[in-house]
């Protein structure tokens, strides 16, 4: 009875949390170029123009004349001068923010990593501090930012992103807008030198400014604002028209590419239906840790970590029978889909040898649980 009590409490002290929250809009590109800091500035002269005390914390024009002409005449928080390898250089300063505290603050790149001796090593996070202290913030990213969209990005562009934002932080979002162009008008814009620099354009035509790339990357942007919209619908239209809540469960091994394979698209999976999701790993007595290489080891803790960190409960099994653990975990857990790997992997290899593969099909079933093969 306790127990329900402290939820209780605890469920009523984040609803008032969530109140006293500042509401935050993301404004969504599928590259650099496509006006996000631009729109970010007009909404800014606009909501000035109507009485509203709106300040920009950091907004990065990229040497763009057009964007630097919007904003002029704003009020900017100066930024914070720090020393890192003996150069002075720039961050926002959220401190000043926060002691100034206007209704809305205009925070570009929000991928960013800090400077070195910054109060928080991400922009994100930064972001996530001004939300809790009341102050409403617009900011902006690109597609190829998103953490669970990471793969995705590099299997188009042929570029691995180190700056990523994990998804939890864009489902934080009150507003998501997508900044949309054709890939015909984006090329258009770097060859009219509004982009980059005359330089580097012929080199980003080459590279990541090609047709194909741009529509792959347009084709990513517009799905996840869609899912983000899902989420909104889901959560505050009519509840008799909800759809059913959805559970997903994310069985991985200690084959390191594959499991961060399956805990990605896992991911993408829950994060459209908004729903909570776990990530099981059985550890049979071949994968005991003194069987098994440290590499191995660490490759597994990396995906765990992962796991948690793109919104994950990770779940860890003692057992031989793979098959009868997760049809276990999904009963316990009332999981509504379990997602596995492709034939080719030694998980489903070790169920597809065993006869506890059929009752493992006739529990989901009587649970109403779907099975996704992943590929």
């Amino acid at each position: 009875m306790s127990s329900l009590k402290e939820q209780s409490v605890q469920h009523f002290l984040d609803l008032i949390k969530k109140s006293r929250r500042g509401k935050f809009k993301v404004y969504i590109g599928m590259s650099a170029g496509v006006g996000k800091t631009y729109r970010m500035l007009q909404e800014a002269r606009s909501l000035l123009k109507n009485g509203v005390d709106v300040k920009i914390g950091y907004i990065e024009t990229h040497g763009r004349k057009e964007t630097a002409d919007l904003l002029q005449e704003l009020p900017i928080i100066e930024r914070k001068k720090i020393f890192y390898k003996g150069k002075e250089l720039e961050e926002m300063d959220v401190q000043a923010i926060i002691n100034i505290h206007p209704e809305i603050v205009i925070v570009d790149e929000l991928a960013h990593t800090n400077i070195e001796g910054s109060k928080n090593e991400k922009r994100w996070q930064d972001v996530i501090e001004l939300l809790e202290a009341g102050i409403n913030v617009i900011s902006a990213l690109n597609i190829q930012h998103i953490e669970s969209l990471n793969s995705e990005v590099q299997q188009i562009t042929g570029i691995e992103i180190k700056e990523r934002v994990p998804d939890r932080v864009l489902q934080m979002a009150d507003e998501v807008v997508n900044i949309d162009l054709t890939a015909d008008e984006l090329i258009a814009r770097l060859k009219e030198g509004k982009i980059y620099q005359a330089d580097k354009i012929e080199v980003a035509l080459r590279n990541f400014f090609q047709a194909e790339k741009i529509l792959q990357l347009r084709e990513l942007a517009l799905k996840e604002v869609a899912s983000q919209v899902e989420r909104k619908v889901d959560n505050e239209v009519t509840l008799d028209h909800k759809l059913k809540h959805e559970r997903f469960l994310a069985c991985i091994s200690s084959n390191q590419e594959t499991s961060k394979m399956i805990i990605r698209k896992t991911a993408r999976l829950a994060g459209y239906y908004h729903s909570k999701w776990y990530v099981l790993y059985v550890q049979t007595r071949k994968e005991d840790p003194n069987r098994i290489k440290l590499s191995v080891q660490r490759h597994l803790i990396n995906n765990f970590k992962n796991a948690t960190e793109l919104g994950a409960e990770v779940i860890q099994v003692k057992h031989n029978n793979i098959p009868a653990s997760i049809a276990q975990v999904a009963e316990e857990k009332h999981i509504t889909t379990v997602c596995i790997g492709k034939p080719h992997l030694n998980l489903l290899q070790v169920i597809l040898r065993t006869n506890v593969f059929n009752q493992l099909l006739n529990r989901l079933s009587k649970s109403d649980t779907d099975l996704i093969i992943l590929s």
